[in-house]
């Protein structure tokens, strides 16, 4: 395959992938998340009370018809009904409450939170609010991911997770931020910044990835497999030299690193120094937050009855034991990803960065439903086989209604042990099923070619056979 600046060149398959094809795609985007909205807003109204909270019987419906959203349960709570503009003027309390309009997600989630409020004056208009709000980062997520991976990009716009998640959370902006930053490093940003220098799309990857911190935190851990990327060379140009040459690695290497800190730092500045207590209560609430049965995490069933929220040793273990292993989790991916590039030639950066992720689900101590957003463009961007796609959504289904479906009858006082019903052992099918294919994913992961550019990290023969390249 012949390639232009060391990509690929657009021929056969890729010509066939046009702008109708694109607009196709993204258009089958929107319509799945227009399903995803009727399906949460199935829990708002006919009527509100004096805090605008839809009823009759909220409690049951949100859970016994599986359409909760967090965006629609934290209209109460969060002073977010009396569009209390975030972290100004908040703090938490020795118990972990969050007050004065303190949230528990970084300073550019809080902003989208109080932008989607705007106008609101019950939890349906909220909840329209933040679809409006959040729905162009999911058409711009179905867009980039159709110019990068063409028609695999329809496993972001018709999945079922899609549907179930687009709107249970604020998350698709932090995945547009993390999909920005594949393409801009890979494909510029339109025909000017295609023939720019690695070390300037690197860089201008790694800000996206800090603003994605600043949304969700995780794409901040993609900037360590990023800077190892440059450090390798990064690919080759068409005449068989790397990007980026020996001399300047390291130098520009530090360079995507501080991008991403000085980026960090000029986001969340602002809010630290005008408002420190409120700024500083949404890392304090995820350090207090405990193992519980909210959490849906390996942690918590993996050690019942231990696992109990009652039992300090146990919470303080996990406290410290969960961070460790992810970041353990993150240096072998790291690791691996060496050796790779020392066989093959060029850092498979999206693939280290896609088997951290699943390190991290796998391994922290909170694993919430609408995370399944953050993995699913990863199995667009890396080639694993279907069957670990079409087994992941699976097992994500089964948690994704049991978990609700159990709540409902937990609040009922229905019975609800796992020989009881269907709801208790789909949550068993879910956290296992999901905890087996994060493990075996991880692996799959740093094995598989990335769709960015074909296969990366192989030199391509007129005869159209492929070869490793040499590492230096």
């Amino acid at each position: 395959m012949p390639e232009e600046n060391g990509r690929p060149a657009r021929t056969g398959r890729a010509l066939r992938f046009g702008r109708a094809a694109l607009a196709a795609l993204v258009l089958l985007c929107g319509l799945t998340l227009l399903a995803g909205y009727a399906n949460k807003d199935r829990c708002t109204g006919p009527e509100f009370n004096e805090w605008g909270r839809s009823e009759p019987d909220y409690q049951k419906r949100i859970y016994g018809d599986f359409c909760y959203s967090d965006i629609q349960h934290l209209w109460i709570g969060r002073d977010i009904d009396r569009h209390v503009f975030p972290y100004l003027h908040g703090g938490i309390t020795e118990k972990g409450e969050l007050f004065g309009g303190s949230i528990e997600y970084p300073v550019l989630t809080g902003v989208l939170v109080w932008l989607g409020a705007l106008g609101a004056r019950d939890d349906a208009g909220f909840l329209l609010g933040s679809a409006l709000v959040m729905a162009p980062f999911g058409l711009l997520t179905a867009w980039l991911l159709g110019r990068l991976s063409r028609w695999r990009a329809l496993l972001w716009a018709v999945s079922p997770p899609l549907v179930l998640y687009a709107f249970h959370n604020w998350d698709l902006p932090v995945v547009a931020c993390a999909v920005a930053a594949v393409y801009v490093l890979h494909r510029g940003w339109g025909r000017a910044g295609a023939g720019l220098p690695l070390v300037s799309r690197a860089t201008a990857a790694s800000v996206l990835l800090a603003l994605g911190f600043a949304f969700k935190l995780y794409p901040g851990a993609f900037v360590a497999p990023l800077a190892l990327y440059v450090l390798a060379g990064g690919g080759r140009t068409a005449s068989g030299e790397r990007e980026i040459p020996q001399g300047s690695r390291a130098q520009a290497a530090v360079r995507v690193v501080l991008a991403a800190v000085v980026t960090v730092v000029v986001v969340n500045l602002p809010f630290a120094l005008f408002g420190y207590e409120g700024w500083r209560a949404s890392f304090t609430f995820q350090q207090l937050r405990q193992v519980d049965v909210t959490t849906n995490s390996i942690w918590f069933w993996g050690f019942r009855p231990f696992s109990d929220p009652a039992n300090p040793d146990f919470q303080a273990m996990v406290d410290w034991l969960s961070p460790t292993l992810v970041l353990a989790s993150f240096l072998v991916a790291c690791l691996v990803g060496w050796r790779r590039f020392r066989v093959e030639g060029v850092y498979p950066w999206v693939q280290v960065s896609a088997a951290m992720l699943c390190g991290f689900l796998l391994l922290h101590k909170v694993h919430s439903p609408q995370y399944t957003l953050w993995l699913v463009p990863f199995l667009v961007l890396v080639r694993v086989r279907w069957g670990w796609v079409l087994a992941y959504f699976a097992a994500d289904l089964a948690m994704g209604v049991g978990i609700f479906r159990w709540y409902y009858a937990i609040v009922v006082g229905a019975p609800s042990g796992v020989y009881d019903g269907f709801a208790a052992q789909a949550v068993m099918i879910g956290v296992w099923g999901r905890a087996a294919l994060l493990a075996g994913l991880f692996v799959a992961f740093l094995a598989a070619d990335s769709t960015v550019d074909g296969r990366i990290g192989v030199g391509a023969l007129p005869s159209g056979r492929r070869v490793p390249l040499p590492a230096g």
